[in-house]
């Protein structure tokens, strides 16, 4: 099962790079969200397995993650595998991603998917919307990374799925590492310890609304990429005819 799943997670990552390659020349630079690598999947990762792709491809200048508000799995997981493995890579916050958009020629927005409905309705992190807004209004091709398990045929659209809401308190503190040099935070040897805490970083007693995912409507979607290729809707199309891409595989 390890091995039919990195398997998958490799596909998927050959065919999101193919697509994103297919009409660029050079070197390109994308933006994820969230963690989609190794330390949420079997050892490769969905769309950071699109980026992995690329970089062994040697044809990716730069991989921007967002810092994934409010659990921040893109700043403490995704840039930690990315500098892990040397690959090129830059931290952003969330609310700078349009501006990465309009100034920094990025070749395309690669996220994960919690789940995907048969018209291509896509729930993921929370955030992963607005991204897609981003993308659609800078012509900036945004492709879910998927394996064809996470496709659930019988939900015909986004508006069929449940969304979890999660604690306020995951917006209002955060934990991090405790530093000792004003702000400058040193490298740490491998056996020694150390301290985290957690701080309230906003006002208490304010409201907090946090649900954990979004939708985001096929419209917004450019591509599909599965273990069993690429999924594209037919032209002039606003949703994805999924069954019948999975039907012919």
């Amino acid at each position: 099962m390890l091995e039919r799943d990195v398997a998958d997670n490799k596909a998927i990552g050959r065919a999101g790079a193919d697509f994103i390659l297919a009409n660029r020349a050079g070197n390109v630079r994308v933006l994820t969200h969230c963690n989609t690598g190794s330390l949420a999947t079997a050892g490769w990762g969905t769309a950071l397995g699109i980026i992995r792709d690329l970089h062994q491809r040697d044809r990716l200048d730069q991989a921007f993650c967002t810092e994934t508000r409010p659990y921040n799995q893109g700043g403490r997981l995704t840039a930690y595998e990315l500098v892990f493995e040397g690959i090129p890579s830059t931290l952003i916050t969330d609310s700078m991603a349009s501006a990465l958009l309009a100034q920094k020629d990025i070749a395309a927005i690669v996220v994960g998917a919690d789940r995907v409905t048969a018209n291509g309705d896509t729930a993921n992190k929370i955030g992963t919307y607005q991204l897609a807004i981003a993308a659609k209004y800078h012509n900036v091709p945004f492709i879910v990374a998927a394996p064809s398990t996470s496709i659930d045929l019988s939900l015909a659209s986004g508006d069929l799925i449940p969304i979890e809401q999660r604690p306020g308190i995951e917006v209002v503190q955060i934990r991090g590492q405790v530093v000792d040099d004003e702000g400058n935070l040193k490298e740490h040897e491998s056996d020694e310890n150390i301290t985290t805490s957690t701080v309230h970083i906003s006002a208490k007693g304010i409201n907090v609304w946090n649900p954990s995912f979004d939708v985001t409507p096929a419209e917004l979607i450019t591509a599909i990429a599965t273990e069993k290729g690429i999924v594209v809707k037919a032209p002039g199309s606003k949703e994805f005819d999924i069954k019948s891409f999975l039907s012919a595989k």
